[in-house]
């Protein structure tokens, strides 16, 4: 039976074919809950924001126990697909799927294994031209004109009287993203995004600093001529520059044997 809402009868499990004698586990019934909306969560039959029935009513229309429920939404919870407030005006509410998440879970295991800053930025370099390469293929009017328009803004907070540094450092990161984000290749863009927010949450002992205005003007003047290759459908000079502009950015220097540690003490 196919359900269509977080309220209806859980569908009868099917029993996978087993050679005779093998193990069978018959998963809990706070399992079966807790599969029946993440199913609905990464369909998008569920929507971010989304409230989910009151307690009771799922009770009912799941047909178990409050403490059944409870324990399905703590898996779900633990993934981070839904929140719960408690009291009397809290509940359940959705959370899609995103890159945050996944990147948290994979820093763990990156640091288990003492993975090092230097390991990481190297993986970043080689993997985020190979997608503006893809995205020189692929970029459509569409994407096209919202890096423009990113730009041109960009553009006049630099030929302000006094241009806020901060502010156009921001405006630089923020033009990383929406290269990431309009990439055509899924798959590319969330392992490239997850070492970004790895990188990005570490804490060094000495932060970044802002770049000085000339660097920054420089910056700019790079982004620009990216969009250009990306106009021109040029995949060799966009790969190009690019690799060449994120390995010639200054980052906080690390040795190569610094390790990640995102845990502290």
């Amino acid at each position: 039976m196919t359900a269509t809402g977080p309220g209806h009868p859980l569908p009868t499990p099917l029993l996978a074919t087993n050679r005779v004698g093998q193990h069978v586990r018959v998963p809990k019934t706070a399992e079966l809950v807790a599969a029946h909306l993440r199913r609905q969560i990464v369909r998008g039959e569920l929507q971010e924001g989304d409230a989910l029935p009151p307690e009771a009513v799922l009770m009912e229309q799941f047909g178990v126990s409050r403490p059944t429920l409870r324990e399905a939404f703590r898996v779900l919870e633990s993934e981070a697909l839904i929140s719960v407030r408690r009291g009397a005006h809290g509940g359940a509410r959705v959370h899609t799927p995103n890159g945050d998440v996944a990147a948290r879970y994979t820093a763990l295991v990156l640091e288990h294994r003492h993975t090092t800053l230097a390991d990481i930025h190297t993986a970043h370099t080689h993997l985020e031209p190979t997608a503006i390469r893809l995205l020189a293929t692929t970029a459509t009017d569409h994407t096209l004109t919202t890096l423009t328009a990113h730009l041109t803004a960009t553009d006049h907070a630099l030929t302000t009287p006094t241009p806020d540094p901060t502010d156009i450092h921001t405006r630089h990161l923020r033009f990383h993203t929406l290269l990431l984000d309009t990439t055509t290749n899924h798959t590319l863009t969330m392992i490239t995004s997850m070492l970004r927010h790895i990188l990005d949450a570490t804490t060094p002992d000495t932060p970044t600093p802002i770049p000085d205005l000339p660097t920054l003007r420089h910056q700019h003047t790079t982004h620009h001529q990216l969009l250009t290759h990306l106009t021109q459908h040029d995949p060799d000079a966009a790969e190009t520059l690019w690799r060449h502009h994120l390995t010639t950015t200054p980052h906080t220097p690390h040795q190569p044997t610094t390790p990640l540690d995102l845990l502290g003490e």
